[in-house]
């Protein structure tokens, strides 16, 4: 009876020490959500020292707020919109993401590629993301004004209205605050196109609102 009484107390104080240890696990220890980043040179670190873009900037940013999510940033220099449908299924299978950020169509305006087309891309990646059950942000642009006010004004609603239409998170301008100030060439490289390392943070600033509740 004694002996059946000491392993009795030794099951108890077993159980006891693993609820503790249970309990002492932090929240964020399971298996993290994947945020997908499908964008063009501004999400690539164009010219840049590698670790100081908006989206390494995102990296940094999950980790300090210590919220279950890894970033896999699948972006490349000079994307288009059919550029990035056509790599998305393979990425959706592959990562299997949580979010997916679509950040393009720049390019498709500075080639003088047809709206429309554009607009069907962004349409495309945006309800194959939701079919693998991802959320979805779409980060809109702007041209630079001598591209004429009428094809700005189109280009820029377009992203909105891809949004609106999906049903996906919107960031209306990823330059919001770098290219729309006075002095703005002062927030780019040589190219005018590339902001520098110092305009990143305000990018970031531009999308972690709209992101962030959706990693909640």
């Amino acid at each position: 009876m004694a002996m059946t009484r000491r392993r009795w107390l030794a099951h108890c104080s077993a159980a006891l020490a693993f609820a503790v240890a249970a309990a002492a696990m932090p929240a964020f220890a399971a298996a993290p959500r994947t945020v997908l980043i499908v964008g063009d040179s501004l999400s690539a670190e164009y010219g840049l020292v590698r670790g100081t873009g908006w989206v390494a900037l995102l990296e940094q940013r999950i980790a300090r707020e210590k919220i279950a999510a890894s970033v896999v940033n699948a972006s490349i220099s000079g994307d288009t919109t059919a550029g990035g449908l056509a790599r998305l299924p393979a990425l959706l299978r592959e990562k299997k993401p949580a979010v997916v950020v679509i950040e393009l169509g720049g390019n498709d305006a500075l080639r003088g590629l047809p709206l429309e087309a554009t607009r069907a891309n962004l349409v495309e990646m945006t309800k194959l993301a939701k079919s693998a059950r991802a959320k979805v942000v779409i980060v809109g642009m702007q041209l630079p004004p001598n591209y004429g006010r009428a094809y700005g004004d189109r280009f820029a609603s377009l992203f909105a209205d891809v949004a609106k239409a999906e049903g996906a998170a919107l960031v209306p301008f990823l330059l919001k605050g770098v290219a729309d100030v006075p002095q703005a060439d002062t927030m780019f490289q040589a190219d005018r196109i590339h902001p520098l390392a110092s305009a990143h943070p305000t990018m970031l600033a531009n999308v972690w609102p709209v992101l962030a509740p959706l990693l909640k």
